[in-house]
């Protein structure tokens, strides 16, 4: 997805100017306008490849969650929004963090709204955030929001913890693997194939092939290192254009049992998501369009998208989703019973947490498959390589004797 920047009009009279993230130009102007906005301009942010958005960027997960827990708990005790953020203002140390809240109070203090306030640091506060905010804000109770959000961020961080847990150990042996293989076959084995070269001695094949395998990455260096670089710098400019980033999406999906983990740990941040912005209030539609950005994967922000449409054209949510071809059969029955029985809210939250249990069994099989395939493929390759180097060493030892 790109960026845009947007100078936007409100119902309530005030210009604002924000940045958005959307598939093309004509669907965000559709979207906004869908809104009750008035839209200005629409101008596209060009990427930035080396540097984080304004204010530091997005925050740290754990910080941002210290945040709204502190502010909760002024909010409970009855403290005035002025006075709330005076006193994070006074706790917060110096950085982009502290200048951000500065500016939001000073917005606050100007009249602006604390949702409107927030919002104009899209880089740094989520849109789900912000609507939360406007929704307590048009609620009258604000504490109570804001501890729903608290709750759905704690239950969204600990499956990214599960899932970065889960994935470490096999990332650190696959560096491990790389980094001993390119010792043997860049330094080690060329040292042998000098003293070979001077036993004038016939050497079996394996020994032969792993030398010339040496001796091409070797010689070959300043050419396919390079190459590389080079190609992994076209494939990462590729990915960041709108028709590579939707061809790297499909390869991820299609790809063997990561394809379905990713997908069902996407689809459990969406229907929690969608949880719990519908649990503060807001419509069906704004609240599908706005989960939609959780997915972080544009085929299957493709198939909500064309979700959206159809309840917007008066389909049950249950199949609109069905009719995506990414949901499946129980979850479509959970959300379509929700429906029926009025308590969509809570058969969403159902369906997030029995995704969430499919993504923890597939990590836990993940875990257990790839940890000893591993070690196993290590010891292979490089016992194989030593084995292979030092067998016409034993031929010549027993040729002496």
């Amino acid at each position: 997805m790109s960026t845009y920047r947007c100078k936007i009009g409100t119902s309530d009279g005030r210009v604002l100017e924000k940045e958005f993230e959307a598939e093309s130009r004509e669907a965000l102007q559709g979207s906004l306008e869908e809104q009750g906005f008035f839209v200005f301009k629409v101008s596209r942010v060009a990427p930035q490849w080396f540097s984080k958005g304004p204010s530091g960027g997005s925050l740290n997960g754990r910080r941002f969650l210290a945040l709204n827990q502190e502010m909760q708990v002024l909010l409970r005790s009855g403290l005035p929004i002025l006075q709330v953020l005076d006193t994070l203002v006074d706790r917060m140390e110096a950085g982009g963090l502290l200048n951000t809240l500065q500016d939001i109070r000073t917005d606050v203090k100007g009249g602006n709204s604390l949702s409107g306030a927030f919002g104009r640091f899209p880089k740094m506060f989520p849109q789900l955030y912000v609507a939360s905010l406007q929704a307590g804000e048009q609620s009258g109770d604000l504490p109570v929001t804001l501890a729903r959000y608290i709750a759905y961020q704690k239950r969204v961080e600990a499956i990214k913890a599960k899932v970065r847990s889960a994935t470490f150990y096999p990332a650190l042996l696959a560096v491990a693997v790389t980094v001993v293989l390119g010792f043997l076959l860049l330094y080690v084995i060329p040292s042998f194939t000098q003293i070979y070269a001077d036993a004038n001695q016939q050497l079996p094949f394996l020994t032969r092939m792993v030398i010339a395998l040496a001796d091409g990455l070797v010689s070959g260096l300043p050419v396919w290192l390079p190459t590389l670089l080079i190609g992994f710098i076209l494939l990462r400019l590729y990915a960041r254009t709108d028709r590579g980033a939707l061809l790297v999406d499909k390869t991820k999906l299609r790809l063997p049992f990561f394809g379905v983990l990713l997908s069902e740990y996407a689809l459990s941040t969406f229907c929690r998501t969608f949880s719990t912005i519908m649990a503060s209030g807001i419509p069906i539609v704004q609240a599908m369009q706005m989960s939609r950005g959780t997915l972080n994967n544009r085929v299957l922000e493709q198939g909500i998208s064309g979700a959206v449409n159809r309840v917007m054209e008066g389909s049950r949510v249950s199949e609109a989703l069905e009719q995506t071809g990414n949901f499946p059969i129980i979850a479509l029955r959970m959300i379509g019973v929700g429906e029926t029985s009025g308590s969509l809210v809570d058969m969403l939250t159902d369906v997030s947490d029995y995704y969430e249990n499919e993504v923890e069994r597939r990590l836990d099989r993940l875990t257990t498959m790839v940890e000893p395939l591993m070690m196993m493929t290590m010891g292979l390759l490089i016992g194989g390589i030593v084995v292979a180097m030092y067998i016409p060493i034993f031929q010549m030892a027993g040729t002496v004797q």
